[in-house]
């Protein structure tokens, strides 16, 4: 048993069960963003989130402590995407990257935005042209320190 073996399970269940992030993150008291990302692997659980976890998706007490255990992140299986939609934040990176770095650092200085003390939040705004999705990243700002 492992933790890829935990987070595959916990999809197959979702699947099976007819389940929304949304819901789910709304029984373990957290945001749909995070909920989802400690679900697909990338955050640790604490005891109370997990039991909620493991009572959802029928998760045996072996598999519910994978969920507590500090995870290594990043999941992606290839340097560069090939899942569409993943790829598309890619290429958003590699086309703003740069201009995300240039304003950040005339704005706060030398420094970075965090993805540790951060939070998301993504939703579908109406459109007539089209429906579009809407993320707001926000990130502490932590400035390089001199020594």
């Amino acid at each position: 048993m492992n933790r890829l073996e935990v987070t595959e399970k916990i999809i197959a269940a979702k699947v099976n069960q007819g389940l929304k992030w949304a819901d789910i993150a709304q029984k373990v008291g957290r945001s749909k963003e995070w909920v989802t990302a400690a679900c697909l692997g990338q955050m640790t659980m604490n005891e109370e989130q997990a039991s909620v976890i493991a009572d959802i998706f029928k998760l045996s007490e072996e598999e519910k402590k994978w969920l507590m255990v500090t995870p290594y992140r990043g999941s992606l299986p290839t340097t560069v995407p090939t899942d569409p939609t993943i790829y598309r934040f890619y290429e958003l990176i590699s086309v703003y990257g740069t201009t995300f770095k240039e304003l950040i650092h005339e704005e706060f200085g030398d420094g970075i935005m965090s993805a540790i003390d951060f939070k998301m939040d993504l939703k579908r705004e109406n459109d007539p042209n089209g429906d579009r999705v809407n993320i707001v990243m926000s990130g502490k700002f932590l400035p390089y320190k001199v020594y």
